[in-house]
Order: C-alpha cells, then sequence, then structure tokens
C-alpha cells in the first residue's frame, strides 16, 4: 500500500465515524466536536484530490466559523436537552416512517444506477502548465459562473438581513445608547455648581 492509499484509507475512516458519532453521541458539545473532527478529516481528503484551495476553505469557513458557532451557542444557550427528548418516543412513529421511506428511496436510487457507456470517454479539461488549482478555480467562477457567484453572495445577505430582522426584539425597560443625545448634551445639563455652606452639607 502506497503513503497516500494509506492517508486516503485513514481519513475516509475517520471521516465515517465521527459523522456517525455526529448523530449518535448524547452530549450536543461532543457532537459539534466529532463535527469538527470530520470536517478536518474531509479536508485532508479533499488534499488528497489536490483541491487545496476547498480544503483550506472547510477547514476555515467550516471549522474555523461555523462549527465553532455551534459549539458557542451549545454551550452558551444551556439548552435543557432532557426536556427534549421528554417527546421523542411521541414522534417515534411518525419519523420511523419518514425513514423509512428514505431509505426505500435511496435503496431504489442506488440498485437503478449505472455508469454510462459515453463517461469513460469524457476526459476532464487538463489544467494549464504553471496555473495552480486556487488559481484556476478563481478563473472559472469569477469569468464563466460569475453571476451565479454574486446571485449566491446576494442570497446570502438577504438570508443574512432576514435572520437580523426576525431575531431582533425591542424589550421595554432595557438601557439602550443614544448616540445623538450624547453627542448634543452640553455643560449645564450634566453638571451643577452648588455653593455650601461652612458646616452644612447637600440635602
Amino acid at each position: 500500500m502506497t503513503l497516500a492509499g494509506f492517508f486516503f484509507y485513514l481519513f475516509a475512516i475517520l471521516t465515517t465515524v465521527s459523522g456517525g458519532l455526529v448523530i449518535s453521541v448524547r452530549n450536543p458539545v461532543h457532537a459539534v466536536l466529532f463535527l469538527i473532527l470530520a470536517f478536518v478529516n474531509a479536508a485532508g481528503l479533499f488534499l488528497l484530490l489536490g483541491a487545496e484551495f476547498i480544503a483550506m476553505i472547510l477547514v476555515v469557513v467550516y471549522v474555523g466559523a461555523v462549527a465553532v458557532l455551534f459549539l458557542f451557542v451549545v454551550m452558551m444557550l444551556d439548552v435543557d436537552f432532557a426536556t427534549l427528548r421528554a417527546g421523542f418516543m411521541r414522534y417515534l412513529p411518525i419519523g420511523g416512517l419518514i425513514g423509512a421511506v428514505l431509505l426505500t428511496e435511496l435503496v431504489m436510487v442506488v440498485g437503478a444506477w449505472t455508469t454510462s457507456p459515453e463517461s469513460v470517454n469524457l476526459i476532464g479539461t487538463p489544467m494549464a502548465e504553471g496555473v495552480s488549482n486556487t488559481q484556476a478555480l478563481g478563473q472559472v467562477l469569477y469569468t464563466k459562473f460569475a453571476f451565479y457567484f454574486e446571485l449566491a453572495g446576494l442570497i446570502l445577505l438577504v438570508a443574512m438581513i432576514g435572520a437580523i430582522v426576525l431575531t431582533l426584539r425591542h424589550r421595554e425597560g432595557v438601557r439602550r445608547q443614544d448616540i445623538g443625545k450624547q453627542v448634543n448634551r452640553r455643560q449645564e445639563d450634566s453638571m451643577e455648581v452648588k455653593q455650601v455652606e461652612v458646616g452644612k452639607g447637600i440635602l
């Protein structure tokens, strides 16, 4: 077995096991940590395929932002998961039915899958000499698929604004900073000079 083959099986096994542990462990913090492990091993598989840019994006974006955000949210919200699991048996029949339907569909798809005879003659476009994987991907994204790339960014921007609007709540009785009032405040509005007589205090 070559060194590349050894690392392929190592990353593949760790990714599969980590993915299974994400949905099987009881502690949500452990589930997020196993999710991070699965992402890191998937990035290793992309490195073996020569897609170093996608591997680094997977580590930086998913591990460095999304998974860590999940971890902080789970740890900071202090969700009572015992209450959430209380209704597990109540929804088990309908959940089992949906799972059986999905499993049947997957079996039908895998059973009907065949290799196209024309796929043998399909050859990927060779990469030009002196062009890295990242540079080639950037040329494709910002030339041929520039419109779709910008459309995806616009959709994400609208989704972010929508999430902020839906979750923003103005509660009564909460003191908030008023920048205009602070800027327009004068000295006589905030300071008062009193003449204190000897032997007497300020009432």
